[in-house]
């Protein structure tokens, strides 16, 4: 496969860490482009099965979470069953007659499903980022609103994230988001997840990823692209 979309955040739920921990270890992944997408969620089950028939209802621990209050209101007796994907759930589903998966409209009917409910998403203005992310090949993008970057900050030193958030702060480049995850290496050693805008003049962004790039363990720039909103 040459290029796949991944999920890195829910506005409701937050970061996707399976995804940020993948794209911090991996040596020949970049980010092409950033689609912001509208959550849709909806309760689709085998035709013919009723919403009374429902025991079981499966799903992505993601959705399951988004759908708290519905699920709590309607299905308070039902047993709630992760699964790797609301793909996968609506492929259950298309096997039973006592349970429902929580999916997209496509990976419903994909499956021969039907509708049981719309829109069960606790929040209407939920959404959800995804990166297109591609292997590594030659010179990575230039062209874009945003530039994601990743590195370890030496923590035993004081001061430390403050003196890398300078280098962004001085020369106006502004970061839209910073999140941490765990180094794996020892306790309270950390990987720092970095969102950047592209200023007009490009090369204070450039300039500022080399100092941080002196200030850190390492790091990895995992390139410009843009952002779409579907």
């Amino acid at each position: 496969m040459d290029a796949g979309f991944v999920p890195v955040e829910n506005s409701l739920e937050g970061s996707i860490n399976i995804t940020l921990d993948t794209l911090a270890r991996s040596e020949n992944l970049i980010v092409t482009r950033e689609l912001v997408y509208p959550v849709h969620n909806y309760l689709m089950a085998k035709g013919g099965v009723k919403l009374s028939d429902v025991k079981k209802i499966y799903s992505h621990s993601q959705p399951i979470s988004q759908c708290r209050k519905f699920l709590r209101e309607n299905f308070s007796n039902a047993e709630i069953i992760s699964t790797p994907s609301t793909a996968r759930a609506a492929e259950i589903v298309a096997e039973t007659f006592d349970s429902a998966a929580i999916c997209t409209k496509r990976a419903g009917k994909l499956n021969g499903l039907v509708t049981l409910a719309t829109e069960i998403q606790d929040n209407m203005s939920n959404s959800t980022r995804f990166f297109e992310v591609r292997r590594r090949a030659g010179e990575i993008n230039s062209d874009g609103d945003k530039c994601l970057i990743i590195c370890q900050i030496d923590g035993s030193r004081a001061g430390a994230l403050c003196g890398v958030l300078e280098e962004f702060a001085w020369r106006r480049v502004n970061m839209t988001r910073i999140e941490s995850r765990p180094a794996r290496t020892e306790l309270g050693a950390y990987i720092f997840f970095f969102d950047l805008e592209v200023p007009p003049m490009k090369h204070l962004l450039y300039d500022s990823i080399e100092d941080v790039r002196r200030k850190s363990i390492w790091l990895k720039n995992l390139g410009i692209f843009p952002v779409i909103h579907a």
